[in-house]
Parts: C-alpha cells; structure tokens; sequence
C-alpha cells in the first residue's frame, strides 16, 4: 500500500481540495454528498468521480466513527446475480466470521462509478475492503486503499495487496486440450473491456496457442453473461471455428444454447470452453468443459490478509498471491471432425471418411 513519506504523515483530502479540482463552490461539494437532489446529475457525477480521485469522503459518518472499531469489512462485487460470485462470498463470510467479523456486501452493476460511490458511502463503517473483480481504474484502487486496507481479488495492481488465480497455466491446460483434440483454430469469445481477466486469458491464450502453432482470433467484448454469449454467437456463426473458449462459464453456456438453438451441435460441430467452473456449468447440456478457479479459496486467502493488514502486518512481497487453477474436462468438448462443407450449420456434413478417422489425433494435418 501507498505510504506517506518518513515522519511526514499523509494528508487527507478536504472539501476544500475537491471544490477546486472541481470548479464548484464548496457548499455545492457539500451538498452533492448530503443532499444530492439538489445538485444537478452531471455537476454530482463530477464532484463524486474527482472526490473518488483525490481520495476524499464525507466525514458525517466518520465523525459518528471517529476512532471506533467497527468489526465490519466490505466485499465489493461486480453483479450479485453471477453465480461466480457465490463460493467466493461463502469463503469470504466463512473466513470473516471465523475472525469475529461482519461482510457489508455491495454490488457494484459492473461499473466502476457505481462502485465508486458505494466504497465512498461504506469506507468509514469498515475496517477493511476486498473488490472482487473491480472495474475502477488503478488510481481509484490506490486512492481506496490509502484510506482502508484494501485487498483486490482477480486483478493486479501496483502497490495494492493481490489475490489471482494462475491464468497462464489454466489457459495453457485448456489450449493443450483442444490441441490434443485436433483443434488448430480456436475463437476467443471476449468479456469486458474493463476486465483485468479478460486481458490476461486473450493474451495466455495467444502465447499458449502461438506455442502449439494453433491459430487464435478474439470477437467482443461481450456481457459476462448468459446473453451476452448468446450475442456472442450469432457473432461467431457468421465465421465458426471448431473450438471456442468463452471469457466465463456463463458467456459459454449462453454460447452453447444459442448455437444449438441455430442448429450446431456442441461438441460434433463446436467445441466449447469456459472459465471458472460454477455449479451451472454442469447442469447446462452437454456438460461444459471448464478451467476451474478455486473460488471459495479465494475468498477465504483475501479476508484471511486483509485481516491480518487490519491488525498491523505488512505484505511480504508486491507480487500478487496466485492460487492454482485446473481444466476440468466434460462432454462439451470433443474429437474435430473434417467437414465436406457450407457455412450453414443445417447444411455442414461431414465425409464417411473423416467421420471413421475423427476418433483418432494421428492425421498430423488437422
């Protein structure tokens, strides 16, 4: 975490500080926080992302909460209702009460400036704060974490404490899977922009694919959800490869029901791959093949070291905590067929021949 200098203690922002940066009158700074009616939109959502900025909040409930220890810290989530979420939570909470804590949980609807404002109105009740897959920018993360201990799962930042999953490896299982399947072109089914993720598997999946002489090509970004990979199909139908590996199991399994539904079969026609390995990902048909993350893990290590930072430990290196992850293989994923071909699922056939031969990996031209 950021420090100020030896012997030169930090000074936190005042309303003064963002009245300036913000060209307002500091009653109007006042006023965006304690009665925001009263402030236009635009004039609120500026003063509220500069004050985000500087690093500044409102101190009527740090003035209720001067020295108070609250035994509360807050987990903050991109979109409750995304089933990735629920082990991580669960390994939070356990971790959390086991230490005589209480979650303040907050979903933040994938966008940074709602997530902005909700650490604002929360940081002086917590001790502590882990984001889950934030979509603030690097600066706003550091800012956040010079007024609480700040944990960031999934992502990382320069001198923020770090919780990650090894991507590389797992994008690396996944990658070899589909090789080892006769797949030599692979599509990359994209999540959002703002996803540190989602940069990481595109760039570990072209070095992987790069590797094996596979080729790769990226479409999106999609939604991270079941729609979204349903866009992300009519996407792809228009110049399908065999194999495809979605940025979360929810973009895949919305892959696989919108393909089908335009009459591929999965895996005879597409292979598919997610991330993250949810509980849906068996329940979709077929079965989806899936780089598992150890979720619960993940919720237990950020809560266990952001407690220990709330009580006076430092981190012992920069480098992100990486925990290991694992490709688990089910029927969504298969032996790559030969096609006598139209680009039209209906009308795709597949030779006797290559049909005899799809069992096997030994034709070294696929």
């Amino acid at each position: 975490m950021a420090e100020a200098g030896p012997g030169r203690p930090h000074r936190s922002p005042t309303i003064d500080d963002v009245a300036r940066a913000a060209g307002v009158a500091t009653s109007t700074v006042s006023r965006a926080f304690s009665r925001p009616g009263r402030v236009s939109f635009e004039t609120s959502e500026r003063i509220h992302r500069i004050a985000a900025e500087l690093g500044y909040r409102s101190t009527s409930l740090a003035r209720a909460l001067p020295t108070a220890r609250t035994s509360m810290i807050a987990l903050a989530i991109s979109d409750i209702t995304n089933p990735f979420y629920n082990e991580i939570i669960r390994g939070a909470q356990t971790a959390a009460s086991e230490a005589g804590y209480t979650i303040l949980l907050a979903d933040t609807q994938e966008s940074g400036t709602h997530e902005r404002t909700a650490l604002d109105r929360a940081v002086s009740a917590v001790e502590g704060i882990v984001l889950a897959t934030t979509r603030m920018p690097d600066s706003a993360i550091r800012m956040t974490a010079k007024q609480r201990p700040v944990i960031v799962l999934n992502r990382a930042v320069n001198d923020v404490p770090c919780v990650v999953t090894d991507i590389p490896r797992g994008m690396r299982r996944a990658v070899e899977h589909l090789a080892e399947l006769g797949h030599q072109r692979i599509t990359y089914l994209a999540g959002p922009e703002a996803s540190w993720s989602d940069g990481m598997r595109w760039r570990s999946l072209r070095e992987s694919a790069l590797e094996l002489e596979l080729q790769t090509r990226r479409i999106g970004p999609f939604p991270p959800t079941v729609a979204g990979g349903a866009r992300a199909a009519v996407e792809f139908a228009a110049n399908p490869t065999t194999a495809v590996i979605a940025y979360n199991d929810l973009v895949a399994i919305g892959a696989i029901r919108a393909l089908t539904a335009l009459g591929a079969s999965v895996p005879r026609d597409v292979s598919v791959v997610g991330f993250d390995n949810i509980f849906a990902a068996e329940l979709v048909t077929p079965p989806l093949t899936t780089v598992a993350a150890p979720l619960l893990a993940m919720g237990r290590t950020a809560v266990g070291n952001l407690l220990a930072i709330v009580r006076g430990a430092r981190p012992h290196s920069q480098a992100p905590v990486s925990l290991p992850c694992r490709l688990v293989v089910r029927a969504s994923t298969a032996q790559r067929r030969r096609y006598r071909t139209s680009p039209a699922w209906a009308t795709t056939s597949v030779s006797s021949s290559a049909a005899s031969r799809s069992r096997s990996t030994e034709d070294g031209s696929r």
